[in-house]
């Protein structure tokens, strides 16, 4: 993948964020995943997405496109590989 001036500005905490960072974006091919793709990073229920989400723990940073009680849920794909690689155990 080619560095571009953003991507040369990301900072990650540990090589495994950036690593984990390509993985998803090549997957998804954009910025942000929804929760049902979350749900399929962290081997979750959706359900159990908006427990963590309305517990206000144990999920990455996350935004809303609307300000409904049911608006889209959004996650930054550089807070979903910081949020990964320190919470996926490797051996």
């Amino acid at each position: 993948m080619k560095s571009t001036s953003t991507e040369s500005e990301i900072q990650f905490t540990n090589s495994q964020a950036l690593q984990q960072y390509y993985l998803l974006y090549n997957k998804y091919g954009r910025a942000t995943i929804n929760k049902e793709e979350l749900s399929l990073e962290m081997s979750v229920s959706q359900s159990t997405i908006n427990t963590y989400i309305s517990k206000g723990y144990g999920i990455p940073n996350y935004f809303k496109i609307g300000t409904s009680r049911n608006a889209s849920v959004r996650f930054n794909l550089i807070d979903v590989a910081e949020f990964l690689s320190q919470t996926i155990k490797t051996s």
